[in-house]
């Protein structure tokens, strides 16, 4: 077995075959774990990082991605180098692509074991997957030399896509059921509905155009929602974020991996879900609305019109992704933990304290009664 490291983004286009291919044998595996994100990811955040991308070869062949990164990021002992994942939150899930990611996992960490150490932290956050953990993180990583402590980095709301969208809907509340079909009733008397969901196959099926109408129309709605006020700056309108995510609109619709939902009243638009979607399991990246029929319900019209398709598609689960989990759980089947691995070396003296922090949180790791269903948590500060 033998591990390549590249350390620019531009030279994994060596493997942009064997990559889309891992991808695809990967298990529970999402758009982010595609090379078209990584790439479009780099070029836009890149710069303030050091990629390390672990390509694991087995009788000449890749059987095996890690992608990571090192990352300066401010904390309470000062600012420390992380070694994790390139994903930043923009997503739930992460993890090494392969048909065997635990030993995809193990055998790259057996070669960072080997190298310089160039970080403070080893963090490998993001690990689950919406249907619970595939396989143990913890256990690749001890066995490499790394031995983690495992704490909850987040929470995401899930819908399990089971049976039949009447069996859905009779584990809701009948309170939930009325307030729907009052503010659908609402928004028709102020003009025709139309519920618009554009999945395109990809290029390789002759559908992969962006489809700049259907995006803009939700880049329009973003601008005027409240969440265009905030500071983080990460909805589709905003600057520091609005380039970014259009080149990656762009790739994703080549990929078939785009999730467009949107919503007009009287030929207006009015409400959207902008998203991904892989192999039956769909991701909500960000939602808006026109304030002018927020009162109305119209994002939770189209959100209810989101989740009816998907039974209709035989999708397997949709992830509402993590945030504003009140305004979620009406519609949510289960919150899934999104977990955080951290191994900090004796060696990484100013580190020390965060080592402390984190054997404390791995203490009030909470108690699941199955897999991927948490009994009470809540997600530890960082």
């Amino acid at each position: 077995m033998q591990v390549i490291e590249i350390n620019r983004v531009e030279e994994l286009g060596e493997y942009a075959r064997a990559w889309d291919s891992l991808l695809e044998q990967t298990p529970g595996a999402s758009f982010f774990q595609s090379r078209q994100w990584l790439a479009a990811y780099w070029r836009h955040y890149g710069a303030t990082q050091r990629l390390r991308a672990l390509i694991v070869v087995e009788n000449d062949r890749p059987t095996g991605i890690l992608p990571l990164t090192v990352l300066t990021e401010k904390t309470k002992v000062g600012r420390l180098r992380f070694l994790t994942y390139p994903l930043h939150n923009w997503g739930s899930f992460y993890g090494p692509t392969g048909q065997y990611p635990p030993a995809v996992l193990r055998a790259g960490l057996e070669y960072v074991r080997q190298t310089p150490r160039d970080w403070d932290v080893l963090e490998l956050r993001w690990h689950g997957g919406v249907s619970g953990e595939t396989y143990d993180a913890g256990a690749a990583m001890t066995a490499a030399g790394f031995p983690p402590y495992r704490t909850v980095w987040d929470r995401t709301s899930i819908v399990d896509i089971v049976g039949t969208w009447d069996d859905y809907c009779s584990t809701r509340k009948s309170a939930w059921l009325r307030r729907f079909h009052a503010a659908e009733r609402k928004l028709r008397e102020l003009g025709k509905l139309e519920y618009i969901r554009w999945r395109p196959a990809g290029a390789r099926l002759g559908d992969g155009l962006p489809r700049w109408d259907l995006y803009d129309a939700c880049e329009r709605l973003a601008a005027k929602t409240w969440q265009a006020e905030a500071k983080n700056g990460t909805t589709l309108s905003d600057d520091p974020v609005r380039g970014f995510l259009r080149e990656v609109h762009e790739a994703a619709a080549a990929g078939g991996a785009v999730d467009v939902n949107l919503l007009t009243v009287g030929g207006e638009p009015a409400a959207f879900i902008y998203g991904y979607h892989w192999r039956g399991c769909g991701y909500g990246l960000r939602r808006g609305y026109d304030p002018r029929v927020a009162r109305e319900g119209a994002g939770n019209v189209l959100l209810e019109y989101t989740l009816r398709d998907s039974f209709a598609r035989g999708d397997s689960v949709y992830d509402m992704g993590i945030g504003s989990l009140e305004s979620k759980r009406h519609f949510q089947s289960r919150l899934a933990p999104i977990f955080r691995y951290s191994h900090i070396p004796p060696g990484a003296v100013r580190a020390q304290p965060l080592r402390l922090k984190r054997w404390w949180q791995s203490q009030r790791t909470p108690s699941f009664t199955a897999v991927g269903r948490v009994q009470d948590f809540a997600a530890d500060s960082r």
